[in-house]
């Protein structure tokens, strides 16, 4: 199940790259890699709880929040917005 949700979360991002903006592009290469470290813990811990992988999602953006500027830390928390509304 949640390793279903990473690939659709990683198609959403990659059905945007012909007409993303520079800071899409940003986010979305940004993204994968929590997203894919969220899913690869679940897998390893054997979590299949959607909420729970969104935590871990979330928890990795935001122990990682000092490597971006703030209006990058914006473009990304956006973009997540509107990807998370999968997970919903």
């Amino acid at each position: 199940m949640i390793l279903q949700l990473e690939e659709q979360l990683l198609d959403t991002i990659d059905q945007t790259v012909a007409t993303a903006s520079d800071d899409e592009l940003f986010a979305g290469g940004y993204l994968r890699g929590h997203i894919s470290l969220a899913a690869a813990d679940c897998e390893y811990e054997g979590i299949t709880d959607v909420a729970l992988f969104k935590q871990k999602i979330e928890q990795s953006l935001s122990d990682a929040q000092t490597e971006l500027t703030p209006a990058d830390r914006a473009i990304v928390a956006d973009m997540w917005d509107s990807l998370s509304q999968a997970l919903a």
